[in-house]
């Protein structure tokens, strides 16, 4: 039986990243099945990016995330829900940071400089790192992460990869998603500890 030192779980996002990795069973051999699948899932990236904003954009409760300035963004903002498109400047921007995201997935090292990027993405959905006028509440955020999980799911299967590569391709992105879900999820947790 490992002993687990759970207020350093807590403290330390490497520890953190390495408990859950070891728990769910996030390994090399998973990072070699993302890797191996960039050059089937990179030209689809732009295919994935637009069905998770069109997915978004069905949703007030999605959508009216992205009318306030994003942090980085200098263009011209909607005045309001109805006024932004998916095809505005700022979803346009909203859109390469996804792409980016997708891309750094399964081409990126797994290493604390990526277990740190992954933590970021997590807590900019929160005022504390993002914009402070932007505070995207988490079943919006659970919502997000259980369509992409689904939309990763069905383009895999579409690849026509052979059997075993499939299932481990699969396997390895579940995995990862849980890790991600995790690290978004501590965000939301320690913003509630900190309102109390």
């Amino acid at each position: 039986m490992k002993t687990i030192d759970e207020k350093r779980l807590e403290t330390d996002l490497g520890a953190r990243f390495a408990y859950l990795a070891d728990f769910v069973g996030f390994g090399e051999d998973d990072i070699a099945a993302i890797h191996a699948s960039a050059e089937h899932l990179g030209p689809l990236v732009p295919g994935l990016v637009d069905a998770v904003y069109d997915k978004l954009h069905q949703y007030d409760a999605t959508w009216r995330h992205f009318v306030p300035r994003q942090h980085g963004y200098e263009g011209a903002t909607a005045g309001s829900v109805q006024a932004l498109s998916v095809d505005s400047e700022t979803i346009r921007f909203r859109k390469q940071h996804l792409g980016r995201y997708l891309q750094k997935l399964v081409t990126s090292p797994y290493d604390a400089g990526m277990v740190a990027y992954l933590d970021r993405v997590g807590a900019m959905h929160t005022p504390g790192a993002g914009s402070p006028v932007i505070n995207v509440p988490l079943v919006q955020m659970n919502a997000l992460m259980g369509f992409v999980a689904d939309a990763l799911v069905a383009t895999i299967a579409s690849l026509g990869l052979p059997r075993e590569a499939e299932v481990a391709t699969l396997r390895a992105f579940n995995k990862l998603l849980w890790l991600q879900n995790d690290l978004i999820n501590r965000h939301y947790a320690d913003a509630a500890k900190a309102a109390a």
